[in-house]
């Protein structure tokens, strides 16, 4: 199953780390977040990534494209430009690197990934800025029990994000960041059937609005239930957090 990681916006709420690089590149105990993400997926056996890339797409593309010589010694012979590596970082992962437009919107941006991901599999879906300690195999065994087209994992965070009414595990009520009332919000890591393309109209759609309260009428989203930990990296304030608990040799999603 695929990986969608949406990578492409300009984190104006970080500036002073994002105006020099995207926010999936910001780093935590010396790596960007977008590889402690995707090593979430990882440790699950699911290393097929679609990064749907936007500012400073660059960047990310340079990182990946240049990882594995820049996580080993090497050497080099002047005399004909040949370079040996050795003692490398490996990873048996598989990146597709997509720039998915600079002003394009989530909803936007994944349907401009259809193409990419096809019609035929489900795929999962999250925010290139955000960690947990969920269990990704659990979540997709949670989504194929059910037969709808979408979760959506259900976290319990600090009241300023966008709030979810669940009803025996069915989305009853979705709203992106109102004044919070009840204990769960949209955490991300989601699961969606390719009929989701079918909710998606052009690069101005947000995934969290229309599609998603589509879904929502139509008793389509299911919510995978996470109450441990979860953190985004919305503020400087939550990049020093996630620094602290990675200084302390625990963090909760390594």
């Amino acid at each position: 199953m695929k990986v969608v990681i949406l990578c492409g916006g300009k984190g104006t709420r970080l500036a002073e780390e994002t105006i020099v690089r995207p926010k999936p590149m910001v780093e935590i105990g010396g790596k960007p977040i977008l590889w402690h993400i995707m090593n979430i997926y990882a440790r699950h056996g699911f290393k097929d990534f679609c990064l749907a890339l936007g500012y400073k797409a660059e960047v990310i593309k340079e990182y990946f494209v240049n990882f594995y010589a820049l996580s080993s010694d090497c050497k080099v012979n002047l005399a004909d430009g040949k370079i040996q590596y050795f003692d490398g970082e490996r990873r048996d992962w598989s990146i597709s690197l997509i720039d998915t437009g600079l002003e394009s919107l989530t909803g936007g941006r994944l349907a401009r990934l259809e193409k990419h991901l096809g019609r035929k599999e489900p795929f999962m879906l999250t925010y290139g800025d955000g960690v947990a300690n969920v269990n990704v195999s659990e979540l997709v065994t949670f989504h194929r029990s059910h037969g709808k087209i979408a979760t959506v994992t259900a976290v319990r965070p600090p009241a300023r994000f966008g709030e979810m009414f669940i009803e025996n595990d069915m989305v009853a009520q979705f709203e992106e960041k109102p004044q919070v009332s009840s204990s769960w919000i949209n955490g991300g890591f989601f699961v969606f059937e390719p009929k989701i393309f079918d909710f998606l109209n052009g690069d101005e759609t947000i995934l969290e609005r229309e599609p998603i309260e589509a879904l929502v009428r139509e008793k389509q989203l299911m919510a995978y239930r996470h109450p441990d930990f979860w953190q985004c990296m919305d503020t400087t304030r939550d990049r020093d957090l996630l620094q602290g608990l990675w200084n302390t040799g625990r963090a909760p999603w390594a």
